[in-house]
């Protein structure tokens, strides 16, 4: 069964960078909309960016102008790079995207497993 796959979290200091990864797990057919949210203890999961298949982007005002999100069409794989990081960046980061498995069958949403991104300050 194909899953949405994340890498590139960890800890890192204030002011730090990192780059976080999704691909899907197995072969598909086509990616649509690409999307990442994080969810902080005791918060809502919130998107944090995302874009479409043609490229257009859109972040929270929080991340504006510090998150980058891109998309590799040939490889399948979004990306988030996340500079100028802040200690309330901390939270579980999960990809999003709408896959199509096969070509005669619609779209559907999936979800990755998450990776922590730890900020401290």
């Amino acid at each position: 069964q194909v899953r949405l796959v994340e890498s590139g979290g960890g800890l890192v200091q204030a002011g730090g960078s990192l780059r976080l990864s999704c691909a899907p797990s197995g072969s598909i057919f086509s990616i649509g909309a690409m999307n990442w949210y994080r969810q902080a203890p005791g918060k809502q999961r919130e998107l944090v960016a995302a874009i479409t298949s043609g490229g257009r982007t859109n972040y929270a005002d929080s991340v504006n102008g510090r998150f980058t999100i891109s998309r590799d069409n040939a490889e399948n794989t979004v990306y988030l790079q996340m500079n100028s990081l802040k200690p309330e960046d901390t939270a579980v980061y999960y990809c999003n995207a709408d896959l199509t498995i096969i070509a005669a069958f619609p779209p559907r949403n999936y979800w990755g497993q998450g990776t922590q991104v730890t900020v401290s300050s």
